[in-house]
């Protein structure tokens, strides 16, 4: 994983071992099974096209089963790899390399999900404005953000054995390009981005390490599952999930084409076996194994 010097910064992940090393052999199948329920509870059984972004390996995206075409949004071109070998070459799937700061898409989405990835964002807000832009009209958008007001961080801060305040709006960066947000500024942000909060589900409360120690898993995904129904009332985990709604009310453009020329904003493309190209201003970009690479056109 790197620092990529793009403005604003992004994370990569290219070559990592991130899906092996943090989520196959990484003691986090607690995390992974409330994360599904939160998904489940959150997400409409069915729909057209849905937009993952910060793909990854595809961990989630079996799970995104009622919808008849899913877009596979990464960074990194080699997680897309990754999650290509697990899904296969079905026309289901596309696999897009781009960047959130500037997504290559036209606004037919009905429904997006960004798990485990705001977290990286050092702009949250243009991202977020990035993401209704390629939604379609009153479509469904499930976001979930790391708490920088979770219970473990105000005891901490309580007892004086960290500086930052978790109650501070701001968002804190822990490490480089690695942030925890307050949800009063996340709400702020979904709201001047023309969202509206349907639902929230507070995720992982007993992401600590001797509970999941002598707790059978069973019984710490049940206390959690019961947990997550509090969300709307506070946030105080460490993982947040909201579900909000998108209040545009018009279609602009052809909802059959899903890409829009990141440079000229036309949706008029061209392809062949390794290049995609904008009709209307000529810009090319690599099909590479049939991954789409929108992070750099080429000459």
């Amino acid at each position: 994983m790197k620092t990529f010097q793009v403005e604003p910064p992004v994370i990569d992940y290219e070559g990592s071992d991130y899906q092996e090393t943090f989520w196959d052999r990484g003691d986090r199948e607690y995390e992974d099974r409330v994360e599904a329920i939160a998904l489940q509870r959150l997400l409409p059984k069915s729909g057209d096209k849905l937009l993952e972004l910060g793909a990854g390996a595809g961990r989630n995206t079996p799970r995104y089963e009622g919808y008849r075409h899913i877009v596979l949004v990464d960074y990194s071109s080699s997680q897309l790899k990754f999650a290509k070998e697990k899904l296969g070459n079905s026309e289901r799937y596309k696999y897009v390399a781009a960047n959130i700061y500037n997504l290559p898409f036209a606004p037919v989405f009905d429904t997006a999900t960004m798990i485990r990835t705001l977290h990286h964002m050092a702009n949250p807000n243009q991202a977020l404005q990035q993401v209704q832009k390629v939604m379609a009209p009153e479509s469904v958008f499930i976001l979930e953000y790391a708490n920088k007001r979770n219970l473990k961080a105000i005891l901490r801060y309580i007892a004086r054995r960290q500086d930052w305040n978790p109650f501070d709006h701001k968002p804190i960066e822990f490490a480089e390009l690695n942030f925890d947000f307050h949800p009063f500024t996340i709400k702020k942000w979904l709201i001047e981005n023309g969202f509206t909060i349907e639902r929230q589900l507070t995720v992982s409360h007993f992401r600590i390490g001797f509970l999941k120690r002598i707790l059978p898993l069973s019984i710490l995904v049940k206390m959690d599952a019961f947990a997550q129904l509090t969300g709307n009332l506070w946030q105080f985990s460490p993982s947040v999930f909201i579900r909000a709604k998108s209040k545009k009310k018009s279609m602009v453009g052809n909802s059959n084409e899903i890409f829009r020329c990141p440079e000229c904003g036309k949706s008029q493309f061209e392809e062949n076996e390794d290049r995609i190209w904008c009709s209307s201003c000529s810009q090319k970009w690599l099909i590479d194994d049939g991954i789409y690479d929108f992070r750099e056109p080429v000459a």
